[in-house]
């Protein structure tokens, strides 16, 4: 009896082994098929983000690179005479009176003439071209070159070196002016373009991200303010434009971290809201005439604020010295005093009360709060012109 028990189990075991063993393959096919459905659209999915990303790129560029120029800018270095045994003028007659005129001694240019690289941004339908400082300073002879390979001779409309922007102009017609952006609207994260003439390699288009804002401190110029960007910046796309994904310019590339002398993934680029205002001014005045305080500054951190026994940070930035016979000097303010606000508006850091009071006009009075001995109270400066050379607060 156990053992015909034993039969039929195994038989019925066995049969619904088969049964399941036959129906295997239709289900494994129907569940392979979802599988491979599923994976096949978020493949397509994955895709066509990817594709509408490589679009916006190509639009971008599209749109972009008719705007950007390649400049060519020739300095004349003044080299003076030179014998081979350096700038000694008695080897050039002891040379003469050992060995007669057999040999001659070299000699060299008065005038050298060096031509450098960078690009630029069509500002205007009438010529108007905005780059970096460095690219055009001190140039003999600036050539631009156009998208469609026209080259035109330029001059130097104004420069302020100040911030490493200048205006210059050319003579031609069909000229297509970039379209302006917000950079103050950048996220860290977004993407951008730059477009520009890395080692003469024209029309050189990269891409990469925000890496930060604000950049200051970085002993580039005087007025810093930088979108620190990873898209590849090369010597050469010094002027160029850093470009959001819609086409717009958001920045002007103007300098590299590197220890290489070539790109190692840091970039800055000025800010485009900065240099509108400042292109603006170089093209009315042909430079750029900032107020002046008369005062250094620091931040004022948690060391300061015990220093000066104040219960707790309140922001602003603290009076370092006061420059003699200047606008702060005879409006009042003392060494420790810690500047607030400016006309009403709160003062967060250095950076932002610099670039405040150099864009007040000279001449005009300005009220600020400070905070001396514990208590707020009320100053009236009257701001002056900013002296070429000092680079203080204003």
């Amino acid at each position: 009896m156990r053992s015909r028990n034993t039969f039929l189990l195994t038989g019925i075991l066995s049969v619904s082994l088969l049964v399941a063993v036959v129906g295997l393959p239709e289900w494994a096919s129907r569940m392979s098929y979802a599988i491979e459905a599923g994976e096949a659209t978020a493949v397509a999915e994955r895709l066509a983000g990817v594709r509408d990303l490589s679009t916006a790129f190509r639009d971008v560029a599209t749109a972009a690179k008719p705007s950007v120029v390649s400049i060519r800018a020739t300095q004349v270095v003044r080299a003076g005479r030179s014998a081979p045994f350096g700038d000694v003028p008695m080897f050039d007659s002891r040379l003469r009176d050992f060995f007669g005129d057999r040999f001659p001694v070299p000699s060299f240019p008065d005038e050298l003439r060096r031509t450098g690289q960078g690009s630029g941004v069509i500002i205007s339908d009438d010529g108007y071209i905005l780059t970096n400082n460095h690219v055009v300073a001190d140039a003999k002879e600036i050539v631009v070159r156009l998208s469609d390979d026209r080259e035109k001779r330029a001059s130097i409309v104004g420069a302020d070196p100040k911030t490493d922007l200048a205006v210059v102009k050319i003579e031609a017609s069909g000229l297509h002016p970039a379209k302006f952006g917000d950079s103050d609207a950048l996220e860290v994260g977004e993407w951008v373009l730059a477009i520009g003439s890395p080692f003469g390699l024209r029309q050189t288009l990269t891409a990469g991200i925000v890496s930060a804002k604000g950049r200051a401190n970085m002993g580039i110029v005087d007025y810093e303010n930088f979108i620190q960007t990873d898209a590849a910046i090369n010597p050469g796309n010094s002027g160029g434009p850093l470009l959001n994904l819609r086409g717009e310019v958001v920045g002007i590339n103007t300098a590299i971290f590197s220890r290489s002398g070539g790109y190692m993934g840091i970039g800055f680029s000025i800010p485009v809201n900065m240099a509108e205002r400042i292109q603006q001014r170089l093209i009315e005045d042909g430079k750029v005439t900032r107020g002046y305080l008369g005062v250094m500054i620091r931040e004022l951190d948690e060391e300061r604020v015990a220093k000066l026994g104040l219960e707790e940070n309140t922001g602003g930035v603290l009076v370092d010295r006061v420059v003699d016979e200047g606008p702060a000097a005879k409006a009042g303010l003392l060494p420790e005093d810690v500047i607030l606000g400016l006309d009403g508006t709160p003062v967060s850091d250095v950076r932002r009360l610099r670039e405040r009071v150099a864009a007040v006009a000279p001449g005009k009075v300005v009220e600020l709060e400070i905070l001396r001995a514990g208590k707020r109270r009320q100053v009236k400066v009257d701001i002056s012109e900013l002296p070429a050379g000092p680079r203080a607060a204003g």
